[in-house]
This record gives C-alpha cells, sequence and structure tokens, in this order.
C-alpha cells in the first residue's frame, strides 16, 4: 500500500516540473475537472480500463467532446487527450505508459493539453522499484514503446531558451482517483 508520504512526494516532484497534480474521489469527478478544462477534441485511446470504465461514456456525460474515429482524423490539433498510466514514480513525478499503442502516442504528444488517471496505489518510490514492472512490460518478442513523461513538454534546443510545448502537450494534469486499478501493466 501507498502511504501519504509517498504520495505527497509525488505530487511534490510532479509539480516542480510544471505538472499539476489533483485527487479526485471518483472518475466521475475526474470528468467533471477534465470538461472544465479540456477544449475541443479529446482523444481517449481505447485499452482495458477505457473499456472496463467506460471512459467514453462518462466523458461524454461530463460534457467532454470526446474524438470518434481514426486519431490521424482528429484534425490539425486535438484539444485534449485523457489517458490512463500503468504506474509512476514519486521521485521524479514521472508517469510511465505502455504506449506501444499508435493511439496512445497521439493522446499523450498532440493534444496542447494531456490528462493522467492515476491509481494512487500505482505510485513507486523511485525508478529502482519500477526495474521489475519495466521488465514484465518488455517481455515477449514484439517490439513495445513505454513512455516516460515528466511534466510538460520542454525543450531548451532552440537557441537555448526553455520552450514549453514544443515537441508534446503544454500541460499535463495528473488525476490521482483512488480504486481504478492497481495492477502495474494494466492501463
Amino acid at each position: 500500500m501507498v502511504g501519504k508520504d509517498q504520495v505527497k512526494r509525488f505530487t511534490e516532484s510532479a509539480e516542480r516540473v510544471g505538472a499539476t497534480v489533483a485527487h479526485y474521489g471518483t472518475l466521475e469527478d475526474a470528468a467533471d475537472f477534465i470538461a472544465r478544462t479540456a477544449v475541443g477534441k479529446t482523444l481517449v485511446p481505447q485499452t482495458a480500463l477505457t473499456d472496463k470504465f467506460q471512459l467514453w461514456s462518462l466523458l461524454e456525460a461530463a460534457g467532454v467532446e470526446v474524438h470518434a474515429g481514426s486519431f490521424r482524423d482528429a484534425g490539425q490539433l486535438p484539444g485534449a487527450g485523457v489517458t490512463f498510466c500503468n504506474f509512476a514514480m514519486a521521485d521524479t513525478g514521472t508517469v510511465v505508459l505502455d504506449s506501444t499503442s499508435e493511439d496512445i502516442r497521439l493522446a499523450t504528444t498532440i493534444p496542447e493539453v494531456h490528462f493522467v488517471l492515476l491509481d494512487p496505489t500505482k505510485i513507486l518510490p523511485d525508478n529502482l522499484a519500477a526495474v521489475d514492472p519495466m521488465n514484465r512490460l518488455y517481455e515477449g518478442s514484439e517490439p513495445r514503446f513505454v513512455a516516460y513523461i515528466t511534466g510538460p513538454s520542454r525543450t531548451a534546443d532552440i537557441e537555448r531558451v526553455l520552450t514549453i510545448g514544443c515537441h508534446g502537450p503544454r500541460q499535463l494534469h495528473i488525476l490521482l482517483v483512488p480504486d481504478v486499478s492497481d495492477d502495474l501493466l494494466e492501463i
């Protein structure tokens, strides 16, 4: 079980790199926040957890414009992406997602705003604690993509000027929702 100190450490680390972290009692509460914050089309990739919780219906009922169909046909710039994550690391405020699915990669990199739904029980103390789940994510012969996301997209490679949102979302909102899934491989 993850203690309050570990959740606090994760929150402080994530906020230090520009993410916002908020606690919600239910997915419905988190969907209401997303509806108040997201603008335009929202990409929600199909995963085991989106199916389990009927996330598309939940978000649409809250007023979110969920994009149906191919993410490549979503238009010039979708407003938001909503994903679950496999786990997170408290020491860096990083969320980790198996992003082998192209739809997950598109939902986490193209929109201006990325919302990550995270069960607090999936917060690990550090990257050493992530070795076992990472090895399990990479099992098998198929190539895998795994994304480590630490704060909004940022770069300083353009004349050494820090630029937010140049290679991905300008905003990262991590929404802590209990009782979603404690399985580190489930997304």
